[in-house]
């Protein structure tokens, strides 16, 4: 155990989108396969308390961790990589510190004070920081600055960086500096000057870095490496090259051929070891060589950005490396789905998954797909709103309730088999209002999620506002969907299932928040085998 946590900052060169979340978890888990305890935590720039809000368009998706808080879609990254849960205090934007800071100058807590980005704002970023450390529960805090050096937003955040280096003292705290050397096709070279901007930016700012993590697409030359480390200030060693690689789960092991842990641990003044990484590179090598391959829909309406459904993406590649599958994921726009069309888009898969979402948009979609699925009798899995539009088809098409829907696309419907909660209904803020964080769910004996999960009781995380309405549960499981799980304390439904159907699950909460390298989530892992299965029997 460090006598002493130390502390690494993580900032991002002038272009954005470097992959800072992944150099951070990839470091991360080449000092956890040391034996350190590490965290990472991720600072954003944007005013918005969190990204509960923000449509998954302009920040990706919003990922929520075990403690209920709604956060940067980095934080999976740190969750799979580590397999250690995060929490509330491993986001922190800008939003929250300008709140919190108000709200102690309401108070009264500054004395009358004069209350100033500096020293108020800044020491509020310092505290947020030093919450982990403070623990003891870390040996080293890696934190993530959002954003570019030279953003307006990210200033404070910047030269709370500075400070609280210098309050650290040596060794206990360092700057890793992610920039982009790009390589110019015309001229058929690398170009340093970007890297040699950013790191003149930030120096502006008080900060030398200590390492230089290079982003590029061809392999950096010794006279380069020589000429950064010259002109930018750092050692030669601590030039380290991030080339593009074929999945992110390749970073790890670039980055220890290319000495960063050693480098980092030798600034830090801690000993360095080989790292274990023998379950790691496993993984690894089933997820490169799989034995056969499945097609599965992922039915949503933001399938345009990759980002907007991240978790997802990623679960199914951990379920597929377990199951020696290559999963190839056809993304499929829920609002061009009609009766007409349906049997040309999902005939050709082997499995769909409905996504989750809010609002009205592309629907009538997913509930044409649902039917479609489960009258051919074709794997499907329903996350969320994917579970609730599987309620609403078989209310619709097997009950002979034509009207049945959600209130939350029709607020009106005179049978609302999706409904909100008694509690929820006085509510009128959006922001952190939903059921949100880990839940308990009891499962029914003898279901197919009791068989996959092999456990009587399971914790799963939230997010949502509408729930199951248990006013039309005994007539929906007569007619043959049983509800297989309930949360013990509310009674509300947490897992519908379909057993005369091959697999046919809808959860309400979102199994692949929890899905990691380490621990692949069991229902992706069935999913996938039950996909294997129909493709073969076709």
């Amino acid at each position: 155990m460090v006598k002493k946590t130390k502390y690494i900052f993580v900032t991002g060169g002038v272009t954005s989108s470097l992959g800072k979340g992944i150099i951070g978890a990839s470091l991360a888990k080449l000092l956890q396969a040391q034996g350190y305890r590490v965290t990472i935590q991720k600072l954003d720039p944007y005013i918005n308390v969190d990204p509960g809000t923000l449509n998954p368009y302009e920040h990706g998706e919003c990922y929520v961790t075990a403690d209920g808080a709604e956060t940067d879609l980095d934080l999976g990254h740190y969750e799979r990589f580590l397999n250690v849960p995060t929490s509330q205090a491993n986001n922190v934007t800008t939003g929250r510190i300008y709140q919190s800071v108000i709200e102690k100058e309401r108070r009264g807590e500054f004395l009358g004070k004069t209350v100033q980005v500096v020293p108020h704002i800044t020491d509020e970023i310092k505290d947020r920081i030093q919450i982990l450390g403070n623990s003891g529960d870390y040996d080293i805090v890696i934190t993530e600055i959002g954003g570019t050096v030279g953003d307006i937003e990210s200033l404070p955040y910047i030269e709370a960086v500075r400070q609280l280096r210098w309050d650290l003292g040596e060794h206990n705290g360092i700057v890793i500096h992610l920039t982009l050397v790009p390589y110019l096709s015309a001229a058929g070279e690398l170009k340093t000057k970007p890297t040699q901007h950013s790191v003149k930016t930030l120096m502006e700012s008080g900060i030398q870095a200590d390492v230089l993590v290079c982003r590029t697409e061809h392999d950096l030359p010794v006279e380069l490496r020589k000429k950064l480390a010259l002109f930018c200030n750092v050692r030669e060693e601590a030039v380290i090259q991030s080339i593009d690689a074929s999945t992110i789960y390749d970073v790890p092991n670039l980055m220890l051929q290319q000495g960063l842990d050693k480098v980092v641990l030798k600034k830090l003044d801690l000993p360095s070891v080989e790292p274990e990484m023998t379950k790691w590179n496993q993984f690894l090598k089933k997820l490169k060589n799989p034995k056969t391959e499945v097609n599965i829909g992922l039915i949503g309406k933001y399938v345009e950005l990759q980002d907007s459904y991240k978790s997802i993406l990623e679960s199914f590649i951990h379920a597929g490396a377990e199951n020696e599958v290559k999963v190839n994921l056809e993304s499929i726009h829920s609002e061009y789905l009609n009766d007409d069309n349906i049997k040309l888009k999902l005939s050709h898969l082997d499995g769909i998954l409905v996504a989750p979402g809010f609002g009205e948009r592309g629907i009538e979609g997913k509930i044409v797909a649902v039917r479609y699925v489960r009258e051919n009798n074709m794997p499907f899995f329903g996350i969320c709103l994917g579970m609730q539009m599987a309620v609403i088809e078989f209310a619709r098409h097997v009950l002979h309730i034509p009207d049945a829907d959600s209130t939350e696309m029709n607020p009106n419907t005179k049978n609302p088999v999706i409904d909100l909660m008694e509690e929820q209904k006085s509510i009128t803020d959006k922001g952190g209002t939903m059921r949100l964080g880990a839940w308990d769910c009891d499962l029914k004996l003898g279901s197919k999620v009791s068989e996959i999960y092999k456990a009587k009781t399971i914790k799963e995380r939230h997010r949502h506002r509408y729930e199951f309405n248990s006013d039309y549960k005994e007539q929906i499981e007569a007619a043959g969907m049983l509800a297989t799980g309930l949360n013990p304390d509310t009674g509300l439904v947490e897992i519908i299932e379909i057993p005369t159907h091959p697999f046919f699950v809808g959860v309400q909460y979102h199994p692949e928040y929890s899905s990691t390298v380490a621990n692949p989530h069991p229902l992706f892992v069935a999913f996938v085998k039950a996909a294997l299965k129909f493709k073969n029997n076709k």
